[in-house]
């Protein structure tokens, strides 16, 4: 068993009710897979399998909770027990042993978690992506009257589009404007993007 010595001090300072609550959970996490480790994230004690976050435990002054990281395991839970995100665990508040879900549905909770993994189902869903914001018109009027600039333009993908775009149409007054948008002509000539400053730092 891979442990990590700061989940132990967390168990340890936990309120008694919790203690063993938690090393409960840490048993039947780690009799999930032999590949589970521990962390420590955001001051809780954080379970990963094969690298990928699979689930947390907390404690606070009156429950405790679990908390798994798989989107399909929110729907799981969910399904099955309604607690969903209650108190921010999927169990609900647990205030003692016997709040917990029995060992075998416990340890198929967890291993089902790890299955999502190794199936390669996404853990969060994919964010859609931005639409491209309209190039502002007094830009594309000089992106007209310069080559150079608008093959370079065209050939920038839609972050960087988007980067120029967002940085002159946030220009409070028309003077401000006029620099960037002047600057802007000036960087895509030579096909520098937004932010050529920072990239190889």
């Amino acid at each position: 068993m891979s442990s990590d010595p700061r989940i132990d001090t967390y168990i340890a300072e936990a309120a008694p009710f919790a203690q063993p609550i938690l090393r409960h959970f840490r048993k039947l996490i780690h009799a999930a897979s032999p590949e589970i480790t521990e962390a420590f994230k955001w001051s809780h004690p954080t379970y990963l399998y094969r690298g990928k976050m699979l689930c947390g435990t907390a404690a606070f002054k009156a429950h405790a909770t679990l908390g798994f990281w798989h989107q399909d395991m929110e729907k799981l839970l969910a399904k099955e027990i309604g607690k969903t995100y209650d108190a921010m665990g999927m169990l609900g508040r647990l205030t003692s042993i016997e709040d917990l879900p029995d060992d075998k549905t416990l340890l198929r909770y967890f291993k089902t978690a790890i299955s999502l993994y190794d199936e390669g189902v996404p853990s969060k869903p994919k964010p859609k992506p931005k639409p491209l914001p309209k190039t502002p018109a007094d830009l594309q009027s000089l992106l007209r009257k310069n080559a150079a600039a608008s093959a370079n333009w065209e050939k920038f993908s839609p972050s960087h589009r988007r980067e120029y775009i967002e940085w002159i149409t946030e220009a409070k007054r028309p003077e401000t404007r006029a620099n960037r948008i002047e600057t802007t002509l000036a960087w895509l000539k030579e096909g520098k993007s937004r932010n050529w400053k920072y990239e190889k730092c």
